[in-house]
């Protein structure tokens, strides 16, 4: 038997029409340093018509790939938008990722037409000349002569380019399924790998993502989206802004704790999406200079664990509740939200809130260990993270056909490569990355718990843990340290702050002291990077027993 429902695909464009046109005097800003420009949803309705004309002029159709090299700003929202509703597939490139890489995402996913950012034109000409594939470059904001175009590449600039088309546009009706836009992995280990995300999976993740269990995003929000459009489906906040209602505010290239305090005094947003080492500046910037900002009613953080410290510390000292996710590139992100069950209350919350949050009824998790079998939801039994569900990846991208790599996939299931627990009521607490957990005497010790606890004390303002290798043990944490600015601290002192909280075999004897954890091309610790430092005799190492 079949029901009697409608059968309307979720399609992007349904939800630009309904926001352009509902939720029409909702806007989209951009700080620019000393203010913001701001456009309402109706006027990115508008522009959006505008562009789907100029890139079917250009050539464009359904499932050609139209990238973006952009900062956060209210034209990269507009791509964000307009590029899957006409039937094109979105394409962010992350601006961080290396020379090599760049060139190979770009190639790989066939981009044919590239928006790029005025002030990152002298970066992109670096690559241009070896994307086989672009044959038009759109400057937002920016001088089109500035831009060394190869033969065969045409050049635009973005507003003159916009204003020969009308503000209507035919946009079509698509199979939910058809392709909408695609990330590629931070490539940490070999390649980066291509994800591409659907008209239904975006638009189902908004929805989860609007509920109170997730970030409960209202109409009456200002959402700050300092997590970059360029990372992870930039979370699926363009698409939580257009379903809401909510206003939304783009940072540009002011990711700086100073300029992030000066445009939230400004703006006054509601609600913040930020990798925890981005926060945790803004936090240290609220110390050196004051300033009220009560008006956040919640951070979420992810991308990486937040310690527990930091967040204690926006809730005691600021009044801002710092909410735990966790998710992939793979995921859409949001795989989980930390958000305490009904009923707990006072510091009982902690115990949920320090965890990467509870599964939502549409994402199915499993735990898998070592021989391979499923492992139970007690709480305490450890493994690897595996799901699956509507908006995540059941393979990656190839233009050969997709890539089901078996250290990838299992029996339908993502493995995640994080190692964790699942507690009976659907909550999870990562222990490591299987890549990353120290195996010390045929024992785990977890990097994240002791960079967590290692940052709780005062003098810390950023710790990341490897490990070593070790004659004796195979492995042992090697501990590099950042001290917060005007503080001092011994690797004794620190060795005996975390003496209550850890077995002695856990804890660390190996030391170092360096100015800046080096990050991932999406702001995560990069340890890779930190293992080769120790390994090339770059870290100078204090022995502590």
């Amino acid at each position: 038997m079949l029901s009697t429902m409608m059968d309307d695909q979720l399609s992007l464009a349904t939800l630009l029409r309904y926001a352009s046109t509902f939720v029409g005097d909702s806007t989209v800003s951009t700080w620019t340093g000393d203010g913001v420009r701001t456009m309402t949803y109706r006027e990115v309705g508008a522009d959006s018509a505008r562009l789907a004309n100029a890139l079917t002029d250009l050539g464009i159709g359904e499932g050609d790939r139209v990238g973006t090299f952009m900062w956060n700003n209210n034209e990269h929202f507009l791509a964000y938008i307009a590029i899957p509703a006409m039937g094109a597939v979105l394409h962010a490139l992350n601006i961080r990722l290396s020379a090599e890489q760049l060139i190979y995402v770009a190639n790989h996913a066939e981009d044919q037409v590239v928006l790029v950012d005025g002030s990152l034109v002298p970066l992109f000409d670096q690559y241009l000349p070896q994307l086989k594939t672009v044959r038009h470059v759109i400057v937002v904001n920016g001088d089109v002569a500035t831009v060394h175009a190869p033969a065969g590449v045409t050049v635009h600039d973005y507003t003159d380019l916009l204003a020969k088309y009308p503000a209507e546009y035919d946009f079509p009706v698509l199979d939910e399924r058809t392709a909408s836009s695609m990330c590629y992995t931070s490539g940490t280990t070999g390649d980066p790998k291509g994800v591409v995300y659907s008209h239904r999976s975006n638009w189902l993740h908004a929805m989860q993502a609007t509920t109170p269990a997730s970030m409960g995003i209202r109409n009456d929000d200002t959402m700050l989206a300092i997590v970059p459009l360029f990372h992870a489906n930039a979370w699926g906040l363009p698409y939580v802004a257009l379903m809401s209602g909510a206003n939304l505010l783009m940072p540009d290239r002011f990711l700086q704790p100073a300029p992030l305090l000066e445009m939230m005094e400004a703006v006054r947003p509601t609600f913040v999406a930020a990798v925890p080492t981005i926060w945790g500046g803004v936090l240290a910037g609220l110390a050196a200079a004051p300033q009220d900002i009560s008006y956040l009613s919640r951070v979420v953080v992810g991308g990486a664990a937040a310690p527990p410290a930091m967040m204690k510390a926006f809730e005691e000292k600021h009044g801002v509740r710092v909410i735990h996710a966790w998710g992939m590139t793979e995921t859409s992100p949001l795989g989980s939200v930390a958000q305490p069950p009904q009923g707990v209350t006072g510091e009982d919350v902690w115990a949920y809130r320090v965890t990467q949050g509870r599964f939502p009824a549409a994402v199915s998790a499993r735990l898998v260990g070592d021989d391979g079998n499923v492992v139970p939801n007690d709480g305490s039994s450890l493994g690897e993270v595996e799901v699956r569900g509507p908006w995540i990846t059941a393979s990656y991208y190839s233009p050969d056909g997709s890539d089901v790599d078996p250290s990838k996939f299992d029996d339908g299931w993502l493995r995640t490569g994080d190692v964790g627990k699942i507690s009976p009521d659907g909550y999870l607490t990562l222990v490591d990355r299987s890549k990353d957990v120290i195996k010390s005497g045929g024992e785990w010790i977890s990097s994240v718990d002791l960079e967590n606890a290692v940052m709780g004390h005062p003098a810390v303002a950023e710790a990341a843990v490897v490990g070593i290798p070790d004659e004796k043990w195979d492995e042992r944490p090697l501990v590099a340290i950042v001290v917060a600015e005007g503080a001092t601290v011994e690797p004794e002192e620190l060795r005996e702050f975390l003496a209550d909280r850890f077995a002695k075999w856990q804890l660390p004897e190996y030391w170092a002291f360096i100015t800046e954890v080096p990050k991932t091309s999406v702001g995560k610790f990069d340890k890779k990077r930190l293992r080769a430092q120790h390994a090339d005799g770059e870290l100078t190492v204090a022995t502590v027993r």
